[in-house]
């Protein structure tokens, strides 16, 4: 038999050697990558970040463990036989494009080349060891093929690596987002800002610059405010007068006025959001819960790509309406403490503004939203992999164009 067709006992030692060591070497260079961007972090004093590199270091594992399972029951799990019946029940295709698929996929052309390079001794080896032969005697069906935990450790791979990618994309826009605000920062220091914002200066609220953007006739209207929010959200969604306003609250709220001119808003919002990374990516029991739904669901006749894509889009849409909202809500209610203010308008913010009462429940859907998505474009990028474009699962076009888009 020739090398490399068998098993390991018809296996070349240096072929099994050079695989272990190029594996071995991967691991260390990722390994060591990390470990030269926690040392940086620790340098740089980013104590959050770095707990938050850890936290994705443990997130990784636990995926790296769940393949680990996967590996050590693929024999159990091919062993456990199921009725014809349950097996042909709940497929992501209809049969007719399983037909399809089997003759022109990925999978049928990888069955064929084993079929041909094995040898009938290895190929029963095979079958007898995931179960396949034994559930076929009793007349039954494997509970998931040898093949098929295959494909879902390929899925668990992709799932890792976009959920890296992800997450590091998010501080990064996050950060550059935040890039324009050192100048409006900057801002703050200069003697005309000082002038213009003579705290001995009396105005009517709605003549400030922050109540001609929040004090209008729509924002008395609960309907009318959810949708003018919802289309602000897309364009300036942190203009400058709400930042230097909100700056202006949280000083006045927790600093003494003296440090108008020293403080650093910015600053602190940017540590803030490294604190807040911790919790955007972290992978709940909830989060796993309902990948599993999505898994479960995506089955043919359910038409899941016209709707379990878009529930991700719908939470990032409603949380941005919602942070409008409650920058608006903040300056209603300088008309209702009076018409007339001293300085800058101070707004007050509180948790009452959050749904539940709980601000950090933002933080929360904003962790779903991230894992969900990430998940989309790696099951999208899995299926294309594994299946080809062509295969059921991508047998819609609309389907595709949603998959990425809202990923």
């Amino acid at each position: 038999m020739a090398g490399g067709a068998g098993s390991l006992e018809q296996t070349p030692t240096w072929a099994v050697a050079t695989v272990c060591f190029v594996f071995i070497v991967i691991s260390i260079f990722i390994e060591q990558i990390i470990h030269m961007i926690g040392h940086w972090l620790k340098k740089k004093r980013k104590r959050a970040l770095y707990e938050s590199l850890e936290k994705i270091k443990a997130e990784l594992m636990l995926l790296g463990f769940i393949s680990l399972l996967l590996t050590a029951g693929t024999t159990p799990i091919t062993k456990i036989c199921i009725s014809k019946g349950a097996a042909a029940s709940w497929h992501p295709c209809s049969r007719s494009e399983e037909g399809t698929t089997e003759e022109n996929g990925v999978e049928s052309r990888r069955r064929l080349l084993t079929l041909s390079k094995m040898g009938e001794a290895a190929r029963r080896i095979l079958a007898g060891s995931s179960g396949e032969e034994k559930c076929e005697r009793e007349g039954k069906v494997s509970f998931m093929s040898y093949d098929g935990v295959h494909q879902l450790h390929i899925l668990i791979f992709a799932l890792a690596l976009f959920h890296v990618i992800y997450s590091v994309a998010t501080i990064g826009l996050g950060q550059a987002k935040m890039r324009r605000w050192k100048h409006w920062e900057n801002e703050t220091r200069t003697i005309e800002y000082q002038f213009s914002h003579d705290p001995e200066r009396f105005r009517f609220a709605r003549d400030t610059s922050f109540g001609r953007r929040h004090m209008k006739y729509w924002s008395k209207s609960p309907v009318l405010l959810w949708i003018v929010c919802f289309f602000r959200q897309f364009v300036r969604s942190v203009p400058k007068v709400d930042y230097l306003t909100l700056r202006h609250g949280f000083i006045m709220a927790h600093l003494s006025p003296q440090s108008q001119s020293r403080f650093d808003f910015q600053k602190y919002i940017k540590r803030s959001l490294e604190e807040d990374f911790k919790t955007v990516v972290g992978i709940s029991p909830p989060i796993w819960l309902f990948t599993v739904a999505f898994l479960l669901f995506n089955t043919h006749g359910w038409f899941s790509y016209l709707w379990l894509p878009f529930i991700p889009l719908v939470i990032v849409l409603l949380t941005g309406t919602k942070l409008q909202v409650i920058i608006t809500k903040m300056g209603l209610s300088i008309m209702e403490r009076g018409e007339v203010v001293q300085g800058v308008p101070v707004v007050q913010p509180g948790d009452d503004l959050f749904w539940f009462n709980r601000p950090r429940l933002i933080l929360h859907l904003v962790n779903f939203v991230l894992f969900q998505n990430a998940f989309q474009v790696a099951f999208f990028a899995w299926t294309w992999y594994e299946f080809g474009l062509d295969s059921c699962f991508h047998d819609h076009t609309e389907d595709i164009v949603i998959s990425i888009t809202t990923g």
